[in-house]
């Protein structure tokens, strides 16, 4: 390439990119315009569930770009985190975001993880869920509370899903902890189980994805670099996490939810991981 015709190509690609910052839709639409038209290539459809994104991966970007990356993935479920959508946001900025999502081909399916330690903080998460058209809220309540909760799940038909923490966690440092809390309670208050948090309090993901499948509603997925309270989140296959086992488990089950990625490195590039850890399961489901 010659030198001029180099300046040409640097300075078009710089002006492409500045318009994508200074246009985030563009950011959407191009990765709309890019994304493979058949389904074929989801393995993950041959099992009956999918694949989706907590967003709180991508918790120091925008919403438009939290989308795009999102699209860029090949993912199909969306799961938002306050960052991208806040609780006290009004109807009106709600359903502005949830149809920006939407119109984008994403399922947004839920929001989460949200803290519940008032009631008022309920209501509040109903009313949002409901306001999004939100099937699901994906939430750590006080125990206290669950009364209230089962109250609203019936009032409004959203599920909550009880996200375990791992070690350290108040009320659910494991799955068991939430699932004895709420066995009794109606059908629709389950677990989101976190595979990397149950394998950070010791726990065998795919023991308890057997143990309480009548409860499962929803899955973090993730790898963590060690079975204790300091492992951290890595790539979907270097870590610790026995994922063919758990997989075998899910599939087993016939679960048919979704898988959300939660990747909790890399917090101002956070993608390269996340591709890396979506390329492993979709390789391991084929």
């Amino acid at each position: 390439m010659s030198g001029l015709s180099r300046r040409k190509f640097i300075k078009s690609n710089l002006a492409a990119g500045l318009f994508m910052a200074a246009n985030p839709s563009a950011l959407v639409y191009s990765a709309r315009k890019n994304r493979p038209s058949c389904s074929d290539w989801r393995p993950e459809k041959k099992h009956g569930f999918s694949l989706g994104l907590a967003s709180y991966t991508f918790r120091a970007f925008s919403l438009e770009q939290t989308i795009a990356m999102t699209l860029r993935l090949g993912l199909e479920k969306l799961v938002l985190k306050d960052f991208h959508l806040p609780l006290t946001a009004s109807p009106t900025e709600i359903k502005a975001a949830a149809a920006r999502v939407r119109e984008a081909g994403l399922d947004l399916y839920g929001c989460g993880v949200v803290y519940l330690e008032k009631p008022e903080e309920v209501n509040q998460a109903f009313a949002y869920a409901r306001t999004a058209e939100m099937r699901m809220i994906i939430a750590s309540p006080n125990p206290g509370l669950l009364p209230l909760i089962e109250k609203k799940v019936k009032e409004t038909g959203i599920s909550l899903a009880i996200h375990n923490h791992g070690p350290g966690d108040r009320f659910y440092p494991t799955p068991a902890d939430a699932y004895h809390r709420i066995k009794n309670l109606d059908g629709r208050l389950g677990l989101c189980l976190d595979i990397g948090h149950a394998a950070r309090a010791g726990v065998d993901p795919a023991e308890a994805t057997r143990k309480f499948s009548d409860r499962l509603l929803d899955v973090h997925i993730k790898d963590v670099s060690a079975v204790s309270r300091e492992g951290q989140t890595v790539e979907i296959g270097r870590g610790v996490v026995d994922i063919k086992s758990f997989l075998k488990a899910i599939t087993a089950i016939n679960y048919r939810g979704t898988l959300a990625f939660e990747f909790e490195k890399d917090e101002k590039d956070p993608l390269p991981g996340v591709a890396e850890s979506v390329g492993y399961v979709r390789a391991l489901l084929s």
